[in-house]
């Protein structure tokens, strides 16, 4: 009796300290997988989600990669549901004939046939994914984009192929309209990609590729280099503004009148310092072709091709120590640059509008 209410005592409080352990951990695991899951569906939508498209191009590359999912699952479901009628089979082993026929089918000819139609329906939607018009341009509105260590040269066109103006790290294009990028290099390979409007394409020293794409929605967009490029080439973004029919045209009016102020003492600065040596800002002596165009630079959103928010202190730090920034950026540092000259330079492009 003794031993008995001693194992009691020992015991009974175990269990329910078991039972409030196992509730615990129950907790934590589900807990853990909302949180989880919530993680990985936040990637599903936003500036920079191939799942949330902004484009015909891109809901056709969201179904190709819907109809692959449910494909992939049908065929796990089919394996898992094999093995399990397997293992709660008897234990009698299968006939040769059995047997065989089941790696037939199951090893080979549903395969075959599953991923024949995948493959076909991608095929069938290829069309559609790389559109663009016999004989390249075809009348689209052109936008030439130059993929640069590490930042992108954006130049806008008229009808014959005629630079309107340039600018840098940020694309503006109408709603409802296919637009025509002529996508190059001059260094090494990159790769153009809005994800919310269509498929990458690569930009190959050498060669001109191009790229046909049609944003269905107002809103704003990332893009990015897809293609390895150097130590700064996940610091190489840039922003893609879709603005209904008759905002683009009023601000394609507007950009080509963009005003540069020529009279402040930031531009004395900014051309004193040698900084027009590299870029040019309309409408002033500032004619460099090196890096990117200056003009109309307060109205972008970040510095450094979606490095740092549009800031003066961003701005005045990036002019003193740009590798600090992006790594093996080839902007020389200016560091011997009195920091008030700095902050006067930045004062200046931060106001060009």
């Amino acid at each position: 009796m003794t031993g008995s209410s001693v194992s009691f005592v020992r015991f009974t409080p175990c269990r329910g300290a078991c039972r409030g352990t196992s509730s615990w951990r129950g907790s934590a695991l589900t807990a853990g997988t909302i949180i989880l899951q919530s993680v990985i569906l936040s990637s599903c939508s936003g500036v920079q989600s191939a799942l949330d498209p902004a484009g015909p191009e891109a809901s056709d590359v969201a179904t190709l990669f819907h109809v692959m999912l449910i494909g992939g699952v049908v065929i796990w479901l089919g394996v898992v549901g094999a093995l399990f009628h397997a293992g709660r089979r008897a234990r009698e082993p299968y006939s040769e004939r059995t047997a065989g026929l089941v790696i037939l089918w199951c090893g080979a000819i549903i395969p075959v046939i599953v991923l024949a139609a995948l493959l076909s329906y991608a095929v069938w939607l290829m069309p559609n994914m790389r559109p663009w018009s016999s004989g390249g341009e075809g009348g689209l509105r052109q936008i030439e984009v130059s993929g640069e260590q590490f930042w992108w040269r954006v130049r806008y066109l008229d009808p014959e192929g005629n630079v309107l103006f340039e600018t840098a790290n940020e694309v503006v294009m109408p709603v409802g309209e296919r637009v025509l990028f002529v996508l190059k290099s001059p260094d090494v390979i990159h790769s153009f990609w809005i994800p919310s409007l269509g498929g990458k394409m690569d930009m190959i020293p050498g060669r001109t590729n191009r790229l046909a794409l049609e944003a269905s929605k107002p809103g704003t967009y990332r893009g990015v280099c897809a293609e390895f490029c150097g130590p700064s080439h996940a610091l190489m973004a840039f922003s893609v503004e879709a603005l209904e029919r008759g905002e683009f045209e009023a601000w394609l009016s507007g950009r080509q009148n963009a005003a540069s102020n020529p009279g402040s003492q930031g531009l004395a600065l900014f051309l004193r310092h040698g900084c027009n040596a590299c870029h040019a800002i309309d409408g002033t002596d500032a004619r460099g072709t090196i890096g990117p165009n200056l003009s109309a630079f307060g109205a972008r959103g970040t510095v450094g091709a979606g490095t740092l928010p549009n800031t003066e202190e961003h701005i005045a730090r990036f002019i003193r120590h740009p590798s600090e920034i992006k790594p093996q950026a080839r902007m020389p540092s200016f560091g011997m640059i009195p920091e008030g000259d700095a902050e006067e330079i930045a004062a200046y492009l931060k106001g060009l509008k």
